[in-house]
């Protein structure tokens, strides 16, 4: 049976939909083009990913099996500072560009937590009224798609939300991003709408499509879903469409970009500027990995900046 053309974009879609919230306020990708999608643990040492190359990535043992979808943390230091062989932690000035996930494991958010600590400022990115304070474990609502959304994938993959894991609560938390009106505002002076975005991301995610003949995502997803270790093989699954999803956002980012990248990237770099007049050295941008391929360009371009490190932090273990 011939099937609609309707629902054959549904179909193609499906899991751009599911992914792409995720992608723009939480978890994305920026994978090289000269690198396969998909590090191994063996060659991981030989070939490294370039500090700003990539946000999200597949590690996968000697067997080509996925063990781990890691988060990078790239730091930067003003070009005058940079010295060629200098030890990344025994710079006294920089930002580092810290990969948000929201749904990952708990240790994950451990280790987020611990390393918070150690900064002057930590910018972090939530749609919320100015002076929002985040009580420690509050959670998303369901009343919210996207809530609703991250609330349903942390129950079926057994992972934890990071609204309710982030400790929001130190002194060195500042919100950087913009109010629900200042978002609404600009989307009214850009002229845009939710619908527009639908089709954004409908067109991105038909070219990805097509440039991935032969992919098995729905597949590999309906088949985990039957799975005796369901929550392990739909990890596996989705973290393999993680790697992709930054194409599904060059949309929404760059001078003619949207409120949903474009401004809110503009805003975290505006209190960015406030914190570094205000005399602090040491800061993070945490923020959703689809904002950071564009934060990485303006940090080098406004701020004259250039990353000197990444380093890994597993967000989801999938090897049980």
């Amino acid at each position: 049976m011939t099937m609609h053309p309707l629902d054959l974009l549904r179909r193609k879609t499906a899991w751009a939909w599911l992914l792409a919230p995720l992608a723009a306020f939480g978890c994305g990708a920026a994978p090289s083009q000269a690198e396969p999608a998909a590090a191994t643990a063996a060659d991981a040492a030989e070939k490294a990913d370039a500090p700003g190359e990539k946000w999200v990535r597949l590690l996968e043992d000697e067997q080509g099996e996925p063990i781990a979808l890691e988060t990078a943390i790239v730091r930067y230091v003003k070009k005058d500072d940079f010295v060629a062989g200098k030890a990344p932690d025994k710079y006294k000035e920089y930002v580092d560009l810290v990969g948000a996930v929201h749904i990952g494991d708990k240790r994950y958010y451990r280790n987020i937590n611990r390393r918070f600590k150690g900064y002057d400022s930590v910018l972090y990115e939530l749609v919320a009224p100015e002076g929002t304070k985040v009580p420690r474990g509050r959670g998303t609502s369901n009343a919210h798609p996207l809530g609703a959304l991250q609330n349903g994938m942390k129950s079926m993959l057994e992972v934890e939300h990071q609204l309710e894991q982030v400790d929001y609560t130190q002194d060195n938390m500042v919100h950087a991003d913009l109010s629900p009106d200042q978002f609404m505002e600009s989307m009214a002076a850009k002229e845009e709408g939710f619908l527009e975005m639908y089709f954004k991301l409908l067109g991105a995610s038909m070219a990805q499509q097509s440039q991935a003949a032969g992919a098995t995502a729905d597949v590999d997803i309906m088949a985990a879903m039957f799975a005796t270790d369901r929550a392990r093989q739909l990890k596996i699954a989705l973290a393999k469409q993680f790697e992709g999803m930054e194409a599904l956002m060059t949309g929404f980012s760059g001078p003619e970009g949207s409120t949903l990248i474009t401004a809110r990237n503009e805003r975290a770099l505006e209190v960015l500027q406030e914190r570094l007049d205000a005399g602090d050295r040491k800061l993070a941008i945490f923020y959703g990995a689809g904002h950071l391929a564009e934060m990485d360009q303006q940090l080098e371009e406004d701020f004259d900046m250039v990353p000197v490190s990444v380093e890994w932090l597993e967000a989801w273990d999938l090897r049980q």
